[in-house]
């Protein structure tokens, strides 16, 4: 391997051909291995590419008139200093954080080489365009960091819809359903029977088979191909196990024994502040990912369970 100070200005100019060459190339590859899951982004390194290439012709032009057209292959493992690079091919598929890392340090190891060939060239011209090209570099530099940037706010914001749409959106569905709808035939079946064991009975069965029936529908709902929420058996289960967890959290605490003091009184005393803890759930889900505010959330959720709730202690009562 030949050290950096050791090159003359032909033999820099002819690196520096087979440099642009080399990432030309590089970033035709990124593109090719980009254009489906980030097309924006493979167009934009298309473009890198398409640049790349007119900084070498710039370099060829400038050689043949300097040094006529023989040019001698002279690559970057030739010479001391340079980085070794891991073959694109090698590294499929390519993920947005690969691509970045490499690109930047392909920016940053060739605006530094131009920076030192400018310092070491003495010849006015040849000077000139490696000082002109190093700056050119310097911006594909802050361009690919941005570039890659916004992808990955865009894959952040897309792995945000995808959440929402195919976890969030029946989950909640679910807790809505579980926690709320169970309300009336559970409290009114505690306020008739006054006995924890019948009560609990009630809310397992009206769980269960809310959690079952809202399962299904949701699975049946739509299979995700046009709305892109996902497949059909994953909303389904997720739908039906939150279905039958809001109902199962306030029928659980009937589970105390008839037997036990004030076991009527304190079991719905704790059956009430489950409630009130799955209702603030239910609000701060709706606020935190569908953007409803604060007031609307409460407004509309705490109502709702309440009218729930009060007719199934109106119907226990009679």
């Amino acid at each position: 391997m030949r050290s950096f100070k050791s090159l003359n200005e032909q033999e820099i100019l002819a690196l520096a051909i087979s440099l642009e060459e080399e990432d030309a190339r590089i970033y035709d590859d990124f593109a090719e291995g980009l254009k489906t899951s980030y097309p924006a982004q493979a167009e934009e390194f298309r473009r890198l590419r398409a640049e790349e290439d007119s900084h070498r012709h710039r370099l060829l032009d400038l050689y043949r008139k300097k040094f006529g057209e023989h040019i001698p292959l002279i690559r970057r493992q030739d010479v001391k200093g340079f980085v070794s690079r891991k073959p694109v091919w090698l590294v499929r598929p390519l993920g947005l954080d690969a691509v970045r890392k490499q690109a930047e340090l392909m920016e940053l190891e060739t605006k530094r080489f131009y920076e030192k060939a400018a310092r070491q060239a003495t010849d006015a011209s040849i000077r000139q365009l490696l000082g002109d090209l190093a700056e050119e570099e310097r911006k594909h530099e802050r361009l690919a960091e941005a570039m890659v940037a916004e992808a990955l706010d865009t894959e952040a914001a897309t792995r945000k819809r995808e959440f929402v749409l195919q976890v969030v959106q029946p989950g909640l569905a679910g807790l809505m359903d579980g926690s709320v709808s169970t309300l009336a035939p559970l409290f009114a079946a505690a306020f008739a029977t006054h006995n924890n064991k019948e009560t609990l009975l009630v809310g397992l069965a009206a769980s269960l088979g809310a959690g079952i029936s809202m399962g299904f529908a949701e699975a049946l709902s739509d299979d995700g191909s046009l709305t892109g929420r996902g497949r059909p058996w994953m909303r389904g289960l997720i739908c039906g196990l939150m279905t039958a967890l809001g109902g199962l959290g306030h029928a659980l605490p009937y589970l105390i024994p008839d037997s036990a003091p004030n076991a009527f009184q304190l079991a719905t005393g704790v059956a009430i502040g489950v409630v009130l803890v799955e209702l603030i759930i239910i609000a701060w889900v709706r606020h935190r990912y569908m953007d409803t505010p604060w007031s609307s959330a409460i407004f509309q959720v705490v109502i709702g369970g309440l009218l729930v709730f009060l007719a199934g202690v109106l119907i226990g009562h009679e």
